[in-house]
């Protein structure tokens, strides 16, 4: 008979956990008798997010690009909550703005945080994955099939992080540990929030057709991320037209520099375009986290 809890009792990680879509998915993960390893970068966070939390969970302050960092939380993972059967890439981070006016920091950042993480996460939790035939589901973005203008930094990391778990697949196919890609559109997290204080980003997102420039809550898409867990799906998609972009994605850069050379010249004219930095709290917070890094401890 099938298991009607299939995430009852197992060890569910999730990167980016302390606000807006991890938050909600380590909630939808709880509500199905799940225990939960919390990562990210702001504790205080991580430990209210716990706190709403039913079933046994644990937090951890980690950089997913800290290939050591993260190899020591997974361990530590595996001793506190058992071996992952599930785990999620969903931290990330955006910035906007003209590429060639962008600061190269943050531009490395955004690829780094998203696709280097994305990377260095799967790595340090596969032994458990293997051991546990378990799930690892990458949260991706119709940035992964499609492109924006002032955008790049993002566009690129998305569409790495969509060919990163498709190799990933294909690689564990034969292991028992399956693998999925999460595509999502425009979420109600602090990050969209913010990008929408920005005139330009604004009024991209207006020009998009209606169904495509939807915001959906975040524990909705969370909800349907956490079924498509227990299905172990190859692919999940909200809202759920976005299946229908795939047929056609390599029509999509077409379409958009077409739009671009008319919008762009116009938006241009009435407010310039600026780089916007890391984008919502969660952005700033690695921003943070990155100066501390490189100028290291105090004397």
């Amino acid at each position: 008979m099938r298991n009607r809890r299939p995430l009852q009792g197992r060890t569910v990680v999730v990167t980016g956990a302390a606000r807006g879509l991890g938050a909600a998915l380590a909630r939808a993960f709880d509500e199905r008798g799940a225990r939960l390893a919390l990562l990210g970068l702001e504790g205080a966070g991580l430990q209210e997010v716990a706190g709403s939390l039913h079933n046994e969970s644990a937090c951890w302050e980690a950089d997913v690009t800290d290939d050591a960092a993260m190899a020591d939380t997974a361990g530590q993972v595996r001793t506190r909550l058992g071996p992952a059967s599930v785990v999620v890439g969903n931290a990330g981070v955006a910035e906007g703005g003209p590429f060639a006016d962008s600061d190269p920091q943050v531009w490395r950042r955004v690829i780094e945080v998203n696709l280097i993480g994305s990377a260095a996460t799967a790595r340090c939790f596969l032994p458990d994955l293997l051991d546990t035939h378990g799930y690892y589901l990458q949260v991706a973005s119709l940035a992964s099939m499609g492109t924006s203008p002032l955008m790049s930094a993002y566009c690129a990391s998305k569409a790495g992080v969509e060919s990163f778990a498709h190799a990933l697949r294909a690689e564990l196919a034969h292991r028992d540990v399956a693998v999925g890609i999460a595509y999502i559109n425009w979420t109600d997290t602090d990050m969209i929030r913010d990008a929408d204080c920005h005139a330009v980003l604004r009024e991209l997102r207006a020009h998009m057709p209606a169904p495509a420039r939807k915001v959906y809550p975040a524990a909705q898409v969370a909800e349907r991320l956490a079924t498509a867990t227990e299905r172990r799906a190859t692919s999940v998609y909200l809202p759920a037209w976005l299946r229908a972009v795939q047929p056609v994605r390599a029509c999509l850069p077409a379409v958009v520099t077409r739009v671009a050379r008319t919008e762009l010249p116009r938006l241009e004219r009435t407010q310039p375009f600026e780089a916007t930095g890391l984008l919502g709290a969660g952005g700033r917070a690695d921003e943070r986290h990155a100066i501390s890094r490189r100028s290291g401890p105090a004397p």
